[in-house]
This record gives C-alpha cells, structure tokens and sequence, in this order.
C-alpha cells in the first residue's frame, strides 16, 4: 500500500474516469483539483482525446496540469507548449485503410487540425462539448496523404472491432500498438507511442518516478499507466474484461459519482 506522503503526482484519464457522462469537469471535481495543486501536487491529465478536443475541457479545471492527448501522441506543457509530437506515417495507414474495411464501421484519422472521417457518426460526435477540433467527411481513397496522429474504427459491434483487429495484426504487429479506449472504439498507435511512455518523459523531466504517482483510468487504453503506477484504480464504470484482467487492482465508484475527485479527498485531503 502506497503512503500518502510518498505520492506526488496524480494521473488521470478523462472520459469515463475525470469526466461525467456528459463529458464535462464536475464543480466538486474542479475544487478538489485546485486544492491538489495548491498543495503541490503534480497533475498530469493523459487522454485518447485529440489537443484541440481536450485543452479546453482541462482549462475548466482551473489549475496547470500537463496533457498527454492522443494516447501519447502528443505532449502539452501546462503553459499549453507543445513539448512531444509523433504522426504515424501515411504509407503505413494506407496499407490498413486497403484492407477492404467494411463499409458500416466508421474509420477515423486524428490529423492536427481536424478529424477525418469516411460518415459522419453521431456517438463520436456527442463526445464534443466545445467544437474546437472539426470533423471532415471525407474519402480516403482519394487523399495523398494519410498521416496522422492516431487512428482508430468505431461500430456497435464489438465482435467486428474483434475481427477487424485481428486482419491488420496479421501483417502490422511490429508497427502498431493498439487499444479498446471503449467497446466501440478500436485504436492504433504507432508502436513508440503509449500513455504510460509519454507520462514518463514527463515524470523525468519533473524528476519525479512511476512510484510516487497514483493513477486512475477505465479503458485498455490506461492499462500500462496503470500498471506503472505506485497506485492504480479503476473506476466502476470500466469495462468487465478490464477489471478482471487487472484483478489485483482496487475500483472505486464510478465517473458520474465524482470517484476520482472523492477518492483523492479521501486519501490525500483528509
């Protein structure tokens, strides 16, 4: 069991963990963060989400934290400099967008400015509560250059995000790191890129360890920063497959019940 006193840096992920169900920053959770900070905590926010997308719903928490977005793909200091960047290459996207995708899975590429899409999808668009960070319809066959910074399919059907995986493994394991964020959503990574690598550059450049930090996360996306930290939760809302194969970790309540924000008061506060 992690001390109290040896803990110097929270870890969050947003959606489904620091953010309710309407994908926004409680009132609770703000003033908890802001006593964190006062105290001296270092917050780093580490998310699936594009920079455009999450820098203005971490400026509602009204304190500096560092952002990883993109799963790792970028870095943003807390006076929002850009300190890592990381696009996968065009070829490599392209030889998986011609695997001959069924046409009912929405396919999507994180470009810098705005997201590209082959539909549009209202799920993923529900996501936006500030439309800092633009979708593009659009036809892949038809552009040059697909780098981006992540890519990642989406569908209902988890089974077919199963199968789609499996295809682009055959012949891309070397290149890719993936990850379920959600049951819906599949992502691909470069193999370099991953939470827990980026909050790592962050953590040595702050000269600070994995050891001192507590992180909290719900997706297969935060496995490994989970798994690095000294302490790791996982919220009630995680998948199941996630809290039985991190078995040995504690889940406290859910998203919409302000977990992260209580559990911290509980720990750290009180």
């Amino acid at each position: 069991m992690i001390k109290k006193e040896n803990i110097k840096v929270i870890i969050s992920d947003l959606d489904g963990t620091l953010l309710n169900n309407e994908h926004q920053i409680s009132p609770f959770t703000k003033a908890i963060f802001q006593q964190l900070h006062n105290e001296n905590y270092l917050i780093i926010v580490a998310t699936g989400r594009h920079h455009l997308d999450a820098l203005p719903i971490v400026e509602e928490l009204g304190c500096p934290v560092y952002l990883v977005t993109s799963n790792g793909g970028r870095i943003h200091s807390p006076e929002k400099e850009l300190m890592y960047s990381f696009d996968i290459n065009s070829d490599a996207i392209k030889s998986v967008l011609d695997l001959d995708i069924d046409p009912e899975i929405t396919t999507v590429l994180f470009k810098e400015k705005v997201w590209q899409s082959n539909k549009e999808n209202k799920k993923l668009n529900s996501f936006q509560t500030v439309m800092n960070y633009p979708n593009e319809i659009v036809d892949f066959n038809a552009i040059k250059d697909l780098s981006a910074i992540k890519f990642f399919f989406t569908h209902n059907d988890h089974q077919k995000l199963v199968e789609l995986k499996d295809r682009i493994l055959v012949d891309h394991s070397d290149d890719f790191s993936h990850a379920f964020s959600l049951p819906f959503c599949l992502e691909f990574m470069d193999k370099s890129v991953d939470k827990s690598i980026a909050i790592l550059k962050i953590l040595e450049k702050e000269n600070f360890t994995f050891e001192e930090s507590i992180a909290f996360g719900d997706g297969f996306n935060d496995e490994k920063m989970l798994i690095s930290s000294g302490k790791a939760l996982i919220m009630e809302n995680a998948v199941e497959s996630l809290k039985s194969k991190l078995s040995h970790l504690e889940v406290i309540t859910s998203n919409e019940n302000d977990g992260v924000a209580k559990y911290l008061t509980k720990i750290l506060l009180s």
